[in-house]
């Protein structure tokens, strides 16, 4: 496939830097970008992801998490007694083009709080907090950034700002029951003596209520598929960020080797709906909904390209794990 580079130029896919950062930008951008990493251990890093066989590894992870999850789904758990946010009949079309899209979202994510963190923990198989150590590596965290964290859930990615040394962290959610989790969370946590504490806030992130340029690094972890108006979200993030600031986006994708994509398939779509739903106690439907919301979102090159419209440059993507998850990784012009 034909890419288009930094500076106008097209290349092949076998021209790019690899797999793990392909760069897109609109001729003459750059300003803002991040400093490079050194050529040759980029190149290093690259060659030994692309060589390694990840099959055998997930093949064992996925029977130990068949195991563990048998037993987990036997023991006790709170029960949600809210009505289906999302039914059979809903997931067969598209749910993103739901009109009611932001209220479904509300009451899933309402009525799954108390169990988000186990089943994150679980059914990434506690790799969900690798992949936002990451995503503030990539952000190069500067002692004197305050950081927004949108759709920040229980607080986890806020957290991880925070103990990278930012100045401040703020982080916004529309559920106030996964707000209430966060706080407590932050309440409880160890932090480095000139750590600071986040705070958090109930907002909506397509309506943000703040000022334009206040803040050097947007967040946002597996939260723009869910939001009713995604291009409006970017929006708002780019109007929130001062010049040269960086947004963070993390998703769930597919992996690219097709063996994965297979096993990644049978696991998000009929093994960790059922499990995820005993251990949660779940009547929403949040667990259909999820898989079902990364196979009908954009795919990788067109979220890019929705950034690049929002007016970020040097826009990048880091696949991990497989690429069973994404970095997205742009830039505020000067």
């Amino acid at each position: 496939m034909l890419r288009q580079l930094a500076g106008g130029g097209i290349a092949h896919d076998g021209d790019l830097p690899g797999r793990d950062e392909q760069q897109y930008a609109p001729t003459g951008c750059g300003a803002g970008a991040a400093p490079a990493e050194h050529p040759g251990e980029n190149h290093r890093r690259q060659q030994r992801s692309n060589t390694h066989d990840h099959r055998p590894e997930l093949v064992v992870l996925l029977c130990s998490f068949i195991a563990s999850c048998s037993i987990l789904a036997m023991l006790p758990g709170g029960q949600s007694t809210s009505p289906a946010a999302w039914t059979a009949n809903d997931l067969a079309d598209n749910p993103h083009d739901a009109a009611d899209k932001a209220q479904r979202v509300h009451s899933m994510f309402t009525a799954i709080a108390h169990s988000y963190d186990l089943n994150n923990r679980i059914h990434s198989f506690g790799l969900d907090q690798s992949w936002r150590r990451r995503a503030v590596d990539l952000a190069r965290v500067q002692p004197t950034d305050r950081v927004l964290d949108a759709a920040c859930g229980t607080g986890d990615l806020a957290e991880a700002f925070a103990a990278a040394g930012a100045a401040g962290v703020v982080g916004v959610d529309f559920a106030e029951k996964m707000l209430g989790i966060a706080r407590s969370k932050s309440a409880r946590a160890r932090r480095r003596p000139g750590t600071n504490t986040p705070t958090y806030r109930r907002a909506d992130v397509t309506t943000l209520p703040f000022p334009d340029e206040c803040f050097d690094v947007v967040s946002i972890a597996f939260g723009i598929r869910n939001v009713a108006d995604p291009r409006q979200a970017l929006a708002e993030f780019r109007r929130v960020l001062r010049r040269r600031g960086r947004l963070l986006v993390l998703e769930f994708s597919q992996p690219a080797n097709r063996f994965l994509r297979q096993l990644n398939h049978l696991y998000c779509h009929h093994i960790m709906p059922v499990t995820a739903t005993l251990i949660a106690g779940d009547r929403s439907g949040a667990y259909r909904y999820l898989p079902r919301s990364v196979a009908t979102f954009v795919d990788r090159e067109r979220f890019m390209e929705m950034m690049l419209a929002a007016d970020f440059n040097s826009v990048t993507q880091h696949p991990m794990t497989a690429g069973v998850c994404v970095a997205y990784l742009g830039h505020a012009g000067a």
